[in-house]
């Protein structure tokens, strides 16, 4: 199993990147949300919110992939490989 910089194989890295990107940026689709609202613009606003929906689709899924991996290969698929034990 390949290790990157961060000592985590590269799947699990992937994941937990792609569901933290995913979950920021829901976050600030809100923000989006509400600006197109008050600037009148609903249908930017539904847009907004049908991206802030698929992002959060995104990082489910990121999230049961990370579980599925935990659940199937023990926690040494996304713990940090090569450390040193306690």
């Amino acid at each position: 199993m390949a290790t990157g910089e961060t000592g985590f194989d590269d799947v699990t890295y992937d994941l937990v990147s792609v569901q933290y990107h995913a979950l920021k940026a829901g976050h600030d689709y809100g923000q989006y949300v509400r600006d197109a609202r008050n600037a009148g613009k609903e249908e930017i606003a539904a847009f907004f919110e049908q991206v802030m929906s698929e992002d959060s689709a995104r990082a489910q899924q990121c999230h049961r992939f990370i579980a599925e991996l935990t659940q199937h290969q023990g926690t040494s698929a996304t713990a940090p490989q090569g450390g040193t034990d306690g």
